[in-house]
């Protein structure tokens, strides 16, 4: 609990510091926007230490040895400081062999170095930016997986039902069969370039600046694979077979209500929309038979939209609407498997991009997606040319 608190903690901080960073590399003030976010970071880093300070508390009253728990608490916060440091004196370049024999990273299989609470602070940046991946069903494991499940459903018919019967007839039986869905581990990278004149200014917060890079880079990644998949890699919903939009460039009110249809009511519950900003600019001119829009600027939503009374979620991976591009899905992300696996490895490399005067830094995981629950996904297709 209290390392979840000073990771979190971490984090706000981190995205303050990116805020203040781009306005001052744009030469801008703040944004509107900008500012009201940097103010709510300010209010919940404040939430935050209110409940470090409690957890301090509480652990001085429930050990016998007050001494021994603030000692403990030291060590966390010692172990977290001294692998920050060692990888911001890394990135810098300025670690020799005996350095690194001494600042807790650790040589990964392939020969990368691995800092634990900077790879921990990557996974939850991704996680915070990245919806799909917070919503979806996600498996931390490494190597293949197969997660069975009962097909219940034929043609929309209940394998197993109840009926009326008769006394000393049969009752009829039937059986459903089980199914299983393959996860493999395809390796996956994420590329992130720093600036050595960033790296150098020894007042840039180089780590923050490294880890929120980095997230952002695999954070889109895993969205596109999601949202979209790839051939022979992970397939995300790529393999749900969409409704027709019967139009190569207009989508219809009608067209959303069969998407929305296609999901039962038991999943609609947790369902979103996904598209991209194109696109549900131009569901936003959409009216009802009434003449109110469909799509509804909402403050109480998770991203400030709703469509026929479930929240919208703009993602750049998803396709502009043109002749046989799925520009919408509507999920269920409890209904998508996810392997991800969250052993970061973290490498550097100082010389490929030296005539660039910047430093790569590469997150190497294990990745794979697929559908879990076929009725949790739907889609939409635009008609072919």
């Amino acid at each position: 609990m209290f390392k979840a608190l000073i990771e979190k903690r971490a984090s706000l901080v981190d995205e303050m510091n990116n805020i203040l960073v781009t306005a001052d590399t744009e030469k801008r003030a703040m944004t509107a926007e900008e500012s009201s976010r940097f103010d709510e970071l300010e209010e919940q880093i404040k939430q935050v230490d209110a409940t470090i300070e409690a957890e301090k508390r509480a652990r001085a009253m429930m050990s016998p040895d007050p001494e021994q728990a603030e000692a403990e608490q030291r060590a966390e916060e010692d172990v977290e400081t001294k692998e920050r440091k060692a990888f911001e004196t890394y990135l810098r370049g300025m670690v020799n062999g005996e350095m690194r024999a001494e600042s807790a990273l650790v040589a990964g299989s392939n020969g990368a170095v691995v800092p634990t609470t900077i790879a921990d602070k990557i996974i939850s940046k991704i996680k915070d930016i990245c919806p799909v991946l917070a919503l979806a069903d996600v498996y931390n494991v490494a190597g293949n997986l197969e997660i069975p499940y009962y097909e219940e459903k034929t043609d929309g018919t209940q394998f197993i039902n109840a009926a009326y019967a008769n006394e000393f007839e049969e009752l009829t039986s039937h059986s459903g069969k089980m199914q299983a869905i393959e996860l493999k581990g395809f390796l996956a990278g994420a590329l992130a370039k720093i600036s050595k004149s960033l790296i150098n200014n020894s007042k840039f917060d180089v780590v923050s600046f490294a880890v929120s890079k980095m997230a952002e880079a695999m954070a889109a990644f895993i969205e596109k694979e999601v949202l979209v998949g790839t051939e022979n890699k992970a397939d995300g919903i790529s393999k749900n077979t969409p409704v027709n939009a019967g139009s190569t460039t207009a989508i219809t009110a009608d067209n959303l209500i069969d998407v929305q249809e296609e999901i039962p009511d038991a999943l609609q519950g947790g369902a979103v929309w996904v598209m991209n900003r194109k696109t549900r600019t131009a569901i936003r001119k959409l009216k009802n038979e009434d003449g109110d829009y469909l799509l509804n600027r909402d403050l109480n939503s998770k991203w400030g939209y709703t469509l026929l009374g479930h929240d919208v979620y703009c993602s750049d991976s998803m396709p502009n609407i043109s002749a046989n591009a799925v520009p919408i899905a509507y999920v269920n992300f409890g209904s998508v498997a996810i392997k991800f696996s969250e052993n970061i490895e973290i490498q550097v490399l100082r010389e490929k991009y030296a005539t660039q005067h910047a430093v790569g830094v590469v997150g190497w995981t294990e990745f794979d997606s697929k559908i879990e629950n076929a009725q949790g996904v739907a889609r939409l297709a635009m008609k072919t040319a």
